[in-house]
């Protein structure tokens, strides 16, 4: 190879790592759809967002009441209850509630609902 040439060739091996870096910021569901970037802040190996059991989701008066048990979702090792308002919640592209953990299993950073599930 020569200088040009490797310089072309590392360019685009430094293009192909970066576009491929972006993709990391959010991971396919089970389905084939994406959670958005800013939902999503893990890889598919260490699931922050996740489909939970509908069981776990009640519509209430002005929102979701979500109680997650250990288990039902990767990163949940205890029970928690969460509430979500009605106008945060963000459709589902599979028709499932995922719900995405970020940064910690405390903090809900994106909630996905059914669409017309209210």
């Amino acid at each position: 190879m020569t200088t040009g040439t490797s310089t072309v060739f590392l360019a685009a091996t430094a293009a192909i790592l970066a576009s491929m870096s972006d993709r990391t910021d959010a991971h396919e569901t089970e389905s084939g759809w994406t959670y958005p970037p800013a939902c999503c802040k893990s890889d598919q190996l260490h699931r922050d967002c996740d489909a939970i059991p509908t069981l776990d989701v009640r519509p209430g008066h002005r929102g979701f009441s979500v109680f997650l048990r250990a288990g039902d979702h990767p990163l949940a090792t205890r029970p928690h209850l969460f509430f979500i308002p009605y106008g945060d919640e963000i459709p589902s592209g599979d028709g499932r509630y995922h719900i995405c953990l970020h940064p910690t299993e405390n903090d809900v950073n994106c909630f996905f609902a059914p669409p017309g599930n209210i």
